[in-house]
């Protein structure tokens, strides 16, 4: 048995995360054979740079976004648009009427802006409908369609669900930002840091601690064990992760 111990940046944290969703089986077999839908979002774009081999913009891959302070909105016509993934090749359709043709071994990628220590992730959303993961869901539950969710552990808060019940974009009368909703994704399975490296090698992680200053702010502090070979490597992964560029906001 050994132990290692390391801190992640949250981009470093997302490129670790992104590894961990490339490899997990249920995505393997759905971009051999099937259809994937790479939602919005910055973590989501390191997804899709791993699984496509490609460089993504990372804030253009964004529809909702918390920069300089406040909740906001991406402007329309600097977005990119999701990523449709049909049999392992990019195919220029529209994600909804791809999500219309979905199946039990499909995947929907959808990252999260909250995430408790029960496992449940939650989605803010400014959209009156619920955007698109208000568009997903009831496709996603009714067939049983994989439902994958990157989230950082920089996202941790108390209750997911509680904050459900706390908030909607009509039930505030103030608002620094856009007012928002937030959509518990019960059946999705979360992917974090601590979930990454578990896919990516039969070790056991466990978060330490958290946050930062003068650039780590966000950061979380890792310790993993295991089986030497395994534990060398991880460690050899996060060396190579080290110094992933934080994530710029909008101009």
């Amino acid at each position: 048995m050994q132990r290692a111990i390391f801190t992640l940046t949250p981009a470093e944290g997302k490129r670790l995360i992104a590894k961990g969703v490339r490899h997990l089986p249920e995505v393997g077999k759905a971009f051999r054979q099937g259809k994937i839908i790479i939602a919005g979002g910055t973590t989501n774009a390191y997804v899709a740079e791993e699984l496509l081999g490609i460089e993504v913009s990372k804030v253009r891959y964004t529809a909702g976004i918390i920069t300089k302070g406040e909740t906001g909105v991406t402007p329309r016509e600097s977005r990119i648009k999701p990523f449709v993934i049909v049999k392992g090749e990019v195919v220029d359709e529209n994600w909804e009427d791809v999500l219309d043709d979905f199946g039990p071994d499909d995947v929907f990628i959808k990252g999260a802006n909250a995430v408790d220590a029960t496992g449940m992730a939650g989605v803010l959303v400014a959209h009156p409908q619920g955007g698109t993961i208000g568009r997903a869901l009831g496709v996603l539950a009714a067939r049983g369609s994989h439902l994958v969710v990157p989230v950082g552990l920089e996202k941790m808060i108390p209750s997911v669900s509680l904050a459900a019940r706390n908030c909607g974009i009509m039930r505030f009368q103030h608002s620094l930002g856009m007012p928002v909703g937030l959509i518990p994704l019960v059946q999705g399975k979360v992917v974090t840091e601590l979930v990454a490296l578990e896919i990516l090698a039969s070790v056991e992680a466990v978060a330490l601690g958290a946050g930062g200053v003068g650039g780590s702010e966000g950061s979380v502090v890792i310790a993993v064990s295991g089986d030497a070979d395994d534990v060398e490597r991880v460690f050899n992964l996060v060396k190579e992760i080290k110094g992933e560029p934080p994530v710029q906001g909008i101009g």
